[in-house]
């Protein structure tokens, strides 16, 4: 794929796959079960607001560095770039920490223990994901890697 078009695809992602997997995903999860009411529920609106702002930090981040691709990006699950700056100076996988802010923030607004049982699953999902990604990054890029894997924790704190 053209470098144009990763970018594109990336792009579209950002702006469309993530609202849709960690917003509507949640709030139609939580119209098919329980759900529970109370004041509390506001405290909801702290981790949405941390996701949100932790995912455009990464988003603009990451499309800042996609002028670094090559002119050719194969369509795999291998890394194409190694992002150590911004959010990614604090955690190494701010992405996957804004996510679960959001989902937890919906639960809690929401009051709905399912989405929090979604929030649990795609915990359990990441821990297998970033394990994966963890042994591609050291492939890909080395001693660099395992340099910043070494000073950086893997969530917010080691």
């Amino acid at each position: 794929m053209k470098r144009p078009a990763a970018i594109a695809l990336s792009l579209a992602a950002w702006l469309v796959g993530v609202p849709l997997a960690h917003g509507v995903v949640p709030w139609l999860i939580a119209t098919a079960g329980p759900r529970f009411a109370g004041a509390w529920t506001w405290l909801g609106l702290l981790p949405l607001a941390l996701g949100v702002h932790l995912l455009a930090w990464v988003a603009l981040t990451s499309l800042r560095e996609l002028g670094k691709l090559p002119a050719e990006v194969g369509l795999d699950w291998r890394p194409k770039l190694f992002l150590a700056g911004g959010p990614y100076a604090h955690a190494r996988n701010p992405m996957y920490v804004g996510e679960l802010a959001l989902w937890l923030g919906w639960a809690v607004w929401l009051g709905s223990p399912l989405v929090l049982l979604g929030a649990v699953l795609l915990f359990v999902a990441m821990q297998r994901t970033i394990r994966r990604e963890e042994r591609d990054l050291e492939t890909q890029f080395g001693d660099t890697y395992r340099s910043y894997r070494s000073s950086v924790p893997r969530w917010l704190a080691q």
